[in-house]
Formats: C-alpha cells, sequence, structure tokens
C-alpha cells in the first residue's frame, strides 16, 4: 500500500487567497484572474536562469559527448517532458532516441490519467532501466509538487549508474530535500485550483523545457543565425520553411531553392552548403560533418578562401 503523508506544506498545495470565491466569479474574472496569475510565471522563471543554465550546460556536454537526455515525471509533468522530446526531431534533426519522455503508467498514461503509478520509487527506476539508461546519460527529474516517488526514484537510480541529474521542482528544495547536480527550483506559487499544477506550474514546466532542449541545440549547430536550418522537411510546411530559408540566404528564387532542397535529400543544410561551396551532396555533408554540423562556419571558412 502506498504510504500517505500530509503535503500541506508544499507551495504547490497551498490556498491562493486570490481565488477564495472562484466558484461564484464570473466567467470575465475567472479568465481575468488566470491571466494575472499566469503573467507572474515568467518572473519565477526568471529568478531560476543561473541554475537553469547550469542544467543546459550539463545537457550540452551530454549529447556532444555521445549521450542522451531523459526526462522523468508523472502526469502533466510526465506529458510535458515526452511532449518536449517528441518535438526534438522534426525541428532540429536529431535521433528520437537523443531526448527521450519516460512517463509514471507508460504511453497510456499519455492520453488518460495513470495517477497511482507514480507512487512507487522502485517503478522510476525499473523503467530508466528497461529504456537503457546508461551513465553517460543525463536523467532529468521533473515534479512539481517536488515529492513524486516515481521522480525520486529514477533520480536515485541514475545516480547509482553514475548518470548527472537534473531536478526541476516549483517547490522549495528546503521542504523536501531532493537529491541532484543541479536543482532548478520555479516558485510560481499556489493555483487557482488548489494543487493543480497542470496550471501555472505547468506553464513554467513548459517554459523551462523549451529553454533547455533549444538552448542546447543551438550550442550544437542545429540552427543559422536564427533560422531552423535543421529541420526534417517531412510535410508541405517544412518543406515550404526549408525552401524559404534556402532562398533568403543563397539569393536563389523560391522554386530553385525548393529543387535544391529536394536535390539534397530533404536536408537544408546539405542544400545551403552544396550551393555556397559549389560541392555534391556527399561533399556537403562531410564538410558540415568536419565543422561539427555548424553551417556558418562552413560558410566563413568559404569567405576566408576567397
Amino acid at each position: 500500500m502506498e504510504v500517505v503523508r500530509d503535503r500541506s506544506h508544499i507551495l504547490t498545495e497551498k490556498e491562493n487567497p486570490r481565488s477564495a470565491n472562484l466558484d461564484v466569479m464570473s466567467t470575465e474574472e475567472i479568465v481575468r484572474l488566470m491571466n494575472e496569475e499566469d503573467g507572474t510565471v515568467h518572473l519565477a522563471v526568471r529568478k531560476a536562469i543561473p541554475q537553469i543554465v547550469e542544467a543546459i550546460e550539463i545537457v550540452f556536454n551530454t549529447l556532444k559527448n555521445g549521450g542522451r537526455l531523459f526526462y522523468v515525471g508523472a502526469g502533466t509533468s510526465g506529458r510535458l517532458g515526452v511532449l518536449d522530446a517528441s518535438e526534438c526531431p522534426p525541428t532540429f534533426s536529431v535521433s528520437p532516441s537523443l531526448v527521450q519522455g519516460i512517463i509514471a503508467g507508460g504511453y497510456r498514461a499519455l492520453r488518460r490519467a495513470v495517477e497511482g503509478a507514480e507512487d512507487y520509487p522502485e517503478n522510476g527506476a525499473n523503467d530508466c532501466e528497461k529504456r537503457g539508461v546508461r551513465s553517460k546519460d543525463v536523467v532529468m527529474g521533473i515534479a512539481t509538487g517536488g515529492t513524486t516517488p516515481y521522480v525520486h526514484g529514477a533520480l536515485k537510480y541514475a545516480r547509482t549508474i553514475g548518470c548527472k541529474t537534473i531536478f526541476l521542482t516549483c517547490t522549495p528544495n528546503k521542504d523536501i530535500k531532493a537529491e541532484a547536480d543541479v536543482i532548478i527550483e520555479v516558485l510560481t506559487g499556489p493555483e487557482i485550483i488548489t494543487g493543480s499544477t497542470r496550471l501555472k506550474a505547468g506553464t513554467a514546466t513548459k517554459m523551462v523545457l523549451n529553454m533547455i532542449t533549444t538552448t542546447t541545440m543551438v550550442k550544437l549547430g542545429k540552427v543559422y543565425g536564427n533560422l531552423m536550418v535543421d529541420l526534417q522537411a517531412i510535410n508541405a510546411k517544412l518543406v515550404d520553411r526549408g525552401s524559404r530559408i534556402i532562398s533568403k540566404l543563397t539569393g536563389l528564387s523560391y522554386k530553385e531553392s525548393k529543387k535544391a532542397l529536394f536535390d539534397a535529400g530533404r536536408d537544408v543544410k546539405v542544400a545551403l552548403v552544396m550551393i555556397k561551396k559549389g560541392v555534391s551532396r556527399e561533399e556537403a555533408r562531410k564538410l558540415l560533418k568536419k565543422h561539427g554540423g555548424f553551417v556558418r562556419f562552413a560558410f566563413e571558412n568559404h569567405q576566408q578562401k576567397v
């Protein structure tokens, strides 16, 4: 039987006095209150920037050296981890194995609440082991309320095998005493519905995960300027975006750029180097590899030789 503890001291479990009469507010009053409360989230995230930067450096060095990032969470936290992981391959052309989400209750928990799945730390450890987490990987536990046994079990397992660990919470760590290499505290405060961390805490979680993977991918050479040059052109929208990027950076027409994209196997970076350097697809790939995947370095190298 699961151990039930009093969590009334946890920040995300406290009552928000501003929403004490929520059930008798008008629609507009509720929406305005939600908007005002959401307006505080970015300030809470801002205070955690030093720890977020530390976490990004760990993730970047891990991925650069052949490791992977695993998000582990339950409920909303788990779903947001899976969401961020699933968006990395089409956005940055990375393998689906590079960033992975592990959620308590497995695949079915993505669509339907499996709340009891979070109560057992051994399940978190077992799921990490089944997913093949290794010592050169990094495990990031997400528990906005701070106490999720499943997440702490995963973090403990990760530390045991030598992984770097990160913990994201919306509760002061002094109240929960979590252990990780980096602890990110985003103190969003009580929710307008007491304990409903799918609200401000969920928004904060999405913001932090965006920062971690986006910044890491930028540092890995996945953009040129602010352009998504490493996208996977797997549908009409992304073929259009890739063609426009090529046109912007090379001066070719939209039609010529789209042809160049297909000639490069739908790889924007390869197409850009093929055009700029006047080389074959294979030569473009070799050149990109030589420069660590950075399009800018390949271009600057070309300009310096002219």
